[in-house]
C-alpha cells in the first residue's frame, strides 16, 4: 500500500482520490487552529509555494483529537486558515488520526513511520509525514519540527525521477 491507495473528504466535502497527487511529494500533517504550533501554517505555505512546480504539495488533515483545538466546523477551518495564514495548499475535512476512528491514511501513515520508540499513536497537532513520490512514507517528524527545517530533505526527495507509473 502507498499513498494513492487512499481517499479522502476535501474540506468542501468532496471525495478525493489521492492518487490526484501521483508522482509528487507530499508533506501530510494534520493541523489544528487553536494550537501553539499553529503559525507553522505559515511555514507550510511557503514551503508549498517555492516547491510546489517543481512537485510538492501540502495536504493538511484538521484534527480536534489533541486539546480540542479544532472545534470549528470545515468551513470555518478553511476561512481561518485563508484569511490569517493564507493558506493556498489542499486542505482535508476534519479526521482522526488515532483510535478506532482514525482515518485509513494515519493508520497507514503511523505504521510506516513510528514514532518515538517506535509508538504508533501522534501525540500532538502538526505531526508531519513526507511522502516520496513513488507514494511510500519516507520520514515522520515531530510538531516542534518547524516546516523551514524539513526543506533539505524535501528538495532532496524532489530531485529524485518521478517514477515512470507515477508519470
Amino acid at each position: 500500500m502507498n499513498l494513492y491507495d487512499f481517499s479522502a473528504r476535501s474540506v468542501a466535502g468532496d471525495e478525493t482520490s489521492l492518487d490526484t497527487f501521483r508522482g509528487r511529494v507530499c508533506l501530510i500533517v494534520n493541523v489544528a487552529s487553536g494550537c501553539g504550533y499553529t503559525p507553522q501554517y505559515a511555514g507550510l505555505e511557503r514551503l508549498y509555494q517555492k516547491h510546489k512546480a517543481d512537485g510538492f504539495e501540502v495536504l493538511a488533515f484538521p484534527c480536534n483529537q489533541f486539546g480540542a483545538q479544532e472545534p470549528a466546523s470545515n468551513l470555518t477551518i478553511l476561512e481561518f486558515c485563508s484569511a490569517k495564514y493564507g493558506v493556498s495548499f489542499p486542505l482535508f475535512a476534519k479526521v482522526d488520526v488515532n483510535g478506532p476512528d482514525a482515518h485509513p491514511l494515519f493508520a497507514h501513515l503511523k505504521s510506516e513511520q513510528p514514532g518515538l520508540l517506535g509508538t504508533e499513536g501522534i501525540k500532538w497537532n502538526f505531526t508531519k509525514f513526507l511522502v516520496a513520490r513513488d507514494g511510500t512514507v519516507s520520514a515522520r517528524f515531530a510538531p516542534n519540527v518547524a516546516p523551514e527545517q524539513l526543506e533539505g530533505q524535501i528538495t532532496s526527495l524532489l530531485a529524485e525521477p518521478v517514477p515512470t507509473y507515477a508519470r
